[in-house]
């Protein structure tokens, strides 16, 4: 169960079904980036509505996992698109592909994931983008 609600998190809601984030945590969900946290199912949509909007064509894929421990579910993933040429102080062209990955873990509680931590390959996607 755990394994197939990852999935919809990252196969479904990660590639465009931002609606599915009131189905797939609970209110008090607390997501937590680098720099960031955000918090319930609209701040969830929030944040992934600002991490899709400089790209088109937005694909995300599982890598390896989800591997299940408890409560607790991890997995490799990648995310690619096509840039939009809108984020400020990047020098790539607009249309310029641009794809790197990342590591989740999340913690469920009844039957929703309640807890969020990612990390991401900045560094690759700040060169990509010519940031820095």
């Amino acid at each position: 169960m755990i394994a197939e609600l990852y999935e919809r998190w990252l196969l479904r809601m990660w590639n465009g079904d931002f609606a599915l984030a009131h189905e797939l945590v609970t209110p008090d969900f607390t997501g937590h980036w680098p720099g960031m946290d955000v918090s319930g199912p609209d701040g969830l949509t929030e944040a992934l509505r600002q991490g899709h909007e400089p790209f088109e064509n937005v694909t995300v894929t599982l890598d390896v996992g989800p591997v299940v421990d408890g409560d607790l579910v991890a997995a490799r993933w990648t995310f690619s698109g096509d840039y939009l040429g809108t984020i400020p102080g990047a020098t790539a062209r607009k249309g310029t592909r641009v794809a790197f990955s990342g590591h989740d873990l999340l913690r469920v509680s009844e039957g929703r994931f309640a807890e969020y931590w990612v990390i991401s390959d900045a560094q690759t996607f700040s060169r990509q983008l010519g940031i820095g």
